[in-house]
């Protein structure tokens, strides 16, 4: 249980996806522009992240492992995340149009989000056991959740702000990025 908890803290907050590996960038900087719209990613993003990591686990160890076509892996995961987000873009597009709308192109780039990708190969480098490989996904996709769900919350707060011409746009998205990336060093202590 402590390893599993050590797991979860590591992949949401000290090895945060977006913050510490850099993963999945597109989407944190495109959608983060309201914390609704960022709550919307976060969810399917959640939802992908943690289907694919079962998925992908399985696939792994009872068909690429025992087939020994473990160079498949990649384009295997790839595949799996694709059919992943169809499901979610259909299910949004069904059951919430405002949200569908709102998410636009990046709903789609869900599919090349690195970050879906990366966890499912560092799950199966990091030889995690499936239950370890559940909790680090859900982890993962909760510290991204996180991640961008307080960027959202900052530039909403920073829209109305006088700030300075130069920094205007993305120049102050990505200092803040780079000053929270900071602040989620300091979680390093913890494990």
């Amino acid at each position: 249980m402590k390893e599993l908890f050590l797991v979860a803290v590591g992949a949401a907050l000290v090895n945060n996806v977006v913050l510490s590996q850099f993963l999945g960038l597109c989407p944190f900087l495109g959608v983060s522009k309201k914390v609704n719209t960022a709550a919307g990613m976060s969810g399917a993003v959640i939802f992908v992240i943690t289907i694919a990591t079962i998925v992908t686990w399985l696939i792994n160890e009872f068909i690429l492992i025992p087939f020994n076509v473990m160079y498949m892996q990649t384009i295997v995961f790839i595949l799996v995340i694709a059919a992943l987000v169809q499901f979610v873009e259909m299910f949004l597009k069904k059951f919430s149009q405002g949200l569908y709308q709102s998410l636009g192109v990046f709903l789609p780039l869900i599919t090349t989000n690195c970050a879906v990708l990366g966890v499912a190969i560092s799950n199966v480098t990091n030889g995690y056991g499936f239950v370890t490989a559940l909790v680090s996904g859900i982890a993962t996709s909760i510290g991204f959740a996180i991640a961008i769900i307080i960027l959202a919350g900052i530039r909403e707060k920073i829209e109305y702000n006088d700030i300075p011409e130069s920094f205007q746009g993305t120049p102050i998205v990505l200092l803040t990025s780079g000053l929270m990336a900071i602040a989620f060093y300091g979680f390093a202590g913890l494990i």
